[in-house]
């Protein structure tokens, strides 16, 4: 025990229960704190126990204090240890917790405390802490109590849980006893072990009654106060935010010096990456402007795109007025850097009206590439949602916003500008986007009408009416014209996701057996991959294949190359997470579409984690081949297109027009093109939970993200085959701290988890012969997973510290995903090709 001084409360008194005159209550008083994981023992925590004499009277009496650790701990690993009263409180608060405070009580209520204003905020909680413990509830009914102050990222990804017990004994209506016990857990969904608790008790007990001063009367409760002491003032019962001053730290350009070689391009796919990344965000949040403009303008080629997604990540004031005035959009050079800008604003985890409207300034001033005007708009449109989730639908900025992305497409000529609104509203999910899109759903241009397609199929089922629901019906069943196979594949894949009808399943069935020949075989797997993985129109499937005419065995023994399939990639306690893959061939044995979707699912909700789409058209004069019905006047074409969190990234092409196909088939390298590359904070959460001791826990949960993705296209006339490729690599790290900072001692716990992963998706058609050979790969390769189990820390500002550490390490096993059977047997058949290519040319 630390002896230090005497804590004393003078009341007065109104209705409700009473403290008898001229008597004084001596009463023995406790507050702890403790921090651990939901599952450790109390006897390992984190924290401290404060424990104090408490006179209750109406005038001054001394008391004692005491400061213990609160859990069981050794002399050697004890702070506190040696220590005296003023070097853990300090001269200052020691004389401010010698002063006397008053509240007015009333019908069991704390109406009011009365301290010196200029005491440490600190000391004042402390107080407040000390006259919770007299707060009561005499009659039933509802009582409002005090929320903990926080930000969210969009993404669900922590799960919390509080709860709160107060038991008071009273005797002949005196308080005998009063003890509170709050706890307050978070948990990240992904990994309900990385998870942290804050335990939190006090309690009064009476130890005994004495004759005490004469009453102090007055008419009111403050010419009670004045009369004791016109020092006092009132000083609201609300606890005050506490800044804390860090001795030591490092400012940001020491922070940048320790962790830029770990920010490296071939750094990347580490887990120093992002566990780099998120320090140096905390550093970052602190700075100034001309402090991060330093760092920017000091920083080599190499790391400067991951300073920028660091910087914008920030999302501070100052670190969006340093991004943007470092960054030249006026100039072509620096692409790279711009459009990482632009990404980590698109992944902004708690955007604001400011950033949109830097970006809506951005795209009405002079950019000198396309490519970035195009990324500018279409990432408004993820603000654009972001903060319409957030309630900021209605703001000047946004609105403005929305009217442009509405507008948009029907204001230009340009095919490009088009596709770049029809993007921005895929991204903005506006209800009032639903009409504009279905309206180029219909387009002519098969690339508006994929976007657009595409787009709806994002909505929530309750917004596709009746009338989108019949438009796409058009589309599918070519009633008014002719379409292309993938727009007509897009559009079945709406209907089936929509909520259909019976006659609209039906009619889907129906049509299986009178399409080209690979989009009969792409329907067919569709509708068996509703079945097999039982997605929400299996029900209704099921029930019209009952029906003879639409379930036989010359509509499901279609064949050919096309297929669609869906599985699981993980399935936990915690986080269930499946992909799909659609493939559509056209006639000739020449990719149309590939389409990838990773989706997570965790506590019920849906993230859609990664689509990349491959599409391709007018190839089939490079094997003198017939185009399917609808595409002989296609311009050759391949590109890429990535949605990533939620967040649709801008295309990316291979090629276009026969002249530039014909000049990279020569120069084909087989290397990748990025499609995406950088560092992204997936989790961001901070969070003060005041307690009713008057202390506060401040808990952050941040998760950062290195992440890779790639595809590439080769086409041999030679062996004729085509290859392409979808490379996803990506390193992840999640830390989770709370602590409690009273400015003379502090306490901490940290958990998380960190991970590097590589996902594989490889497409190798051989087209040498009908039925061409199409095989498929997934694969994972092994990868690490560390699990910080717990990480603890106590400290006195003399630097007495106490810290431990637990972790684990594990391989999770490479394996590769299960395809259909089918796919199996081809893959077989064309690895038996290649060899045979190899040793017999």
């Amino acid at each position: 025990f630390l002896p230090l001084t005497s804590l004393i409360i003078l009341i007065c008194a109104s209705a409700g229960p009473q403290i008898d005159n001229d008597k004084l209550y001596k009463y023995s008083y406790s507050a702890e704190v403790g921090l651990n994981r939901p599952t450790g023992s109390t006897r390992g925590n984190a924290g401290f126990r404060i424990s104090s004499d408490v006179d209750i009277i109406n005038n001054d009496k001394p008391g004692g204090n005491h400061i213990v650790l609160a859990g069981k701990r050794s002399r050697k690993h004890n702070i506190f240890q040696g220590s005296s009263a003023e070097s853990i409180l300090g001269k200052v608060r020691l004389e401010a917790l010698q002063r006397p405070f008053m509240v007015l009580w009333k019908m069991g209520k704390i109406r009011s405390l009365y301290a010196q204003k200029a005491e440490p905020a600190t000391i004042k909680n402390l107080k407040r802490g000390v006259a919770s413990m007299l707060m009561m509830q005499l009659k039933s009914g509802k009582m409002l109590e005090v929320k903990s102050d926080n930000y969210n990222s969009q993404l669900k990804c922590l799960n919390g849980k509080s709860a709160s017990e107060t038991v008071i004994t009273l005797e002949n209506g005196i308080i005998k006893s009063s003890d509170v016990e709050e706890t307050h857990t978070l948990s990240v969904n992904a990994h309900h072990k990385a998870a942290t608790k804050v335990l939190s008790r006090q309690s009064l007990t009476l130890k005994k009654i004495e004759v005490g001063p004469a009453e102090v009367a007055g008419k009111d409760a403050a010419s009670v106060v004045k009369s004791l002491d016109d020092k006092l003032m009132s000083v609201g019962v609300m606890g005050e935010k506490v800044k804390t001053k860090c001795k030591g730290c490092p400012n940001l350009m020491d922070t940048w010096k320790a962790v830029r070689s770990q920010l490296e391009l071939d750094s990347l796919s580490k887990a120093e990456a992002p566990k780099s990344f998120l320090m140096l965000l905390h550093s970052l949040r602190k700075a100034s402007k001309s402090e991060i403009l330093t760092v920017l303008r000091n920083c080599s080629k190499t790391v400067l795109p991951q300073l920028v997604d660091a910087v914008t990540s920030a999302q501070t004031p100052s670190s969006l007025a340093a991004i943007l005035e470092f960054l030249d959009f006026s100039k072509k050079e620096g692409l790279m850097l711009q459009e990482r800008f632009l990404y980590a604003c698109g992944f902004a985890s708690h955007p604001t009206e400011n950033m949109l409207h830097s970006l809506l300034e951005l795209s009405q001033g002079k950019i000198g590439s396309t490519d970035i005007k195009e990324s500018t708009v279409i990432i408004m449109g993820a603000l654009l949602r972001k903060l319409c989730l957030k309630g900021a639908c209605e703001v000047p900025t946004v609105v403005k916003v929305k009217e442009m992305l509405l507008a948009g497409p029907d204001s230009t000529q340009v095919e490009s500008e088009i596709q770049m609104y029809l993007l921005a509203l895929k991204n903005a999910l506006l209800p009032e986007g639903v009409p504009v899109l279905a309206k180029y759903a219909e387009s002519e241009v098969g690339a508006f009408s994929t976007i657009a397609i595409t787009a709806l199929q994002r909505y929530n089922p309750e917004l596709i009416t009746p009338e989108v629901k019949k438009m796409l019906n058009r589309i599918y069943h070519q009633n008014q014209r002719i379409y292309e196979k993938n727009v007509r594949a897009a559009a079945a894949d709406v209907i089936m996701s929509s909520s259909p009808s019976y006659m609209e399943v039906k009619n889907l069935l129906l049509s299986i057996g009178h399409l080209p020949h690979e989009m009969n075989k792409y329907m067919l797997s569709k509708v068996q991959d509703i079945l097999r993985f039982e997605m929400p129109a299996c029900k209704l499937v099921r029930q019209v294949m009952k029906d003879m005419v639409s379930h036989n065995y010359d509509r499901f023994s279609k064949t050919g190359s096309s297929s669609a399939f869906s599985g699981f990639m993980a399935r936990t306690a915690d986080v269930t997470c499946t992909y799909n893959l659609d493939i559509l061939y056209s006639g000739s044995g020449t990719l149309r579409r590939s389409n990838m979707n990773i989706y997570g699912q965790s506590n019920n909700a849906l993230l859609h984690g990664l689509q990349v789409t491959i599409e391709a058209q007018g190839l089939e004069s490079l094997i003198a081949a017939t185009p399917d019905e609808g595409e002989e006047d296609l311009e050759s074409f391949a590109g890429m297109s990535a949605l990533l969190f939620d967040v649709q990234l801008r295309p990316v092409t291979f090629f276009k027009g026969y002249s530039d196909l014909m000049s990279k088939m020569f120069s084909m390298s087989g290397d990748p093109i990025n499609v995406v590359k950088g560092l992204i904070l997936l989790t961001d959460h901070s969070q003060v939970i005041p307690l009713q001791s008057g202390l506060r826990a401040n808990a952050e949960f941040q998760g950062g993200l290195a992440i890779d993705i790639s595809g590439g296209m080769e086409i041999s006339l030679w062996y004729r085959e085509s290859k392409t490729s979808v490379n996803n690599r990506g390193a992840l790290v999640v830390i989770g701290n709370v602590t409690v900072d009273t400015d003379f001692v502090s306490a901490g716990v940290e958990v998380g988890f960190e991970t590097e992963a590589t996902l594989d998706f490889i497409t190798t058609v051989q087209f040498s012969e009908y039925p061409f050979l199409v095989c498929m790969q997934m694969d994972k390769t092994t990868f690490p997973f560390r699990y910080k189990m717990v990480s603890k820390q106590e400290k006195l500002p003399s630097g007495q510290t106490f810290f431990s550490k637990k972790s684990r390490d594990q391989l999770v096993p490479g394996s590769e995903f299960p395809l259909h059977q089918e796919n199996s047997n081809m893959c077989k058949k064309v690895f038996e090709q290649a060899v045979h290519a190899v040793w017999f040319p």
